[in-house]
């Protein structure tokens, strides 16, 4: 049976209008405003404004930031002389980033390469252990990982075309495959890493306790399983936290 995908968090867009559907009606929206007072600065103020009242649909910072930056950022550059189709090459590389399925995970946000250099300190992992990165982007947990572990096996999954190639590239030592992370078996892992965000994380929980032995681990950077005894809270040395769990102690 195909797994399904989370339903969206409470205050989120309607599922119809998921990121970045959202966004690009809210630039269009923007542009249009623009148009129809303009075209002109004053225009360019009001529409603006309305791009920073839109960014408040977003429960994201980030998110926030990117739809309320977009429209007076497409205006500055089409000032200069730039041909109307120049706009097509950064849209032609969100598409193959992040594909339409692939929109309910996370962001591609790396992973700090130093981020996890305290986790042998609480996981021992003998050598040839099996560790997985699992939602890999360009591969940023992997070498982070891989700083941390240099004696086991590491595999990766990302749903991303384009960016699983980069990661192959760019992780020649890893196994790296594509497909859907929550479709593919997590059974023979030792250790699964995450940098998901809140609302995957009880899907996460659900498929360690599922497939996940009891002796192997699950770590989440940033994001905690909800409602789940914590086997270490890690400093990373940045500004993330580094949660540990145990898979024999994961409750229902």
């Amino acid at each position: 049976m195909a797994a399904r995908l989370p339903r969206p968090a409470s205050g989120d867009a309607p599922s119809a209008l998921r990121w970045p559907t959202l966004a690009l009606l809210s630039w269009g929206a923007c542009f249009v405003v623009w148009r129809l007072f303009g075209p002109d600065w004053p225009a360019a103020i009001v529409a603006s404004g309305l791009g920073l009242i839109l960014a408040g649909l977003h429960r994201q910072t980030w998110r926030r930031m990117i739809v309320a930056s977009g429209f007076p950022l497409a205006l500055l550059f089409t000032g200069t002389d730039l041909p109307a189709w120049i706009w097509l090459i950064p849209l032609a590389v969100l598409v193959l980033a992040y594909p339409r399925r692939g929109w309910s995970d996370a962001p591609l946000f790396p992973t700090p390469h130093d981020a996890l250099r305290a986790l042998p300190e609480r996981v021992k992992l003998h050598d040839g252990a099996r560790v997985l990165d699992a939602g890999c982007g360009l591969g940023d947990g992997l070498v982070a990982l891989r700083r941390a572990y240099p004696g086991v096996r590491f595999a990766g999954i990302e749903y991303s075309g384009f960016l699983w190639l980069l990661a192959r590239l760019r992780c020649p030592w890893a196994e790296i495959a594509r497909g859907d992370l929550w479709a593919q078996s997590w059974r023979d892992t030792d250790l699964v890493y995450l940098f998901q965000r809140p609302e995957s994380m009880p899907r996460a929980l659900d498929k360690a306790r599922t497939e996940m032995r009891p002796g192997s681990w699950l770590v989440s950077l940033d994001f905690p399983l909800p409602g789940q005894p914590v086997f270490a809270q890690l400093d990373t040395g940045t500004r993330h936290q580094l949660h540990v769990y145990r898979v024999r102690d994961l409750r229902a």
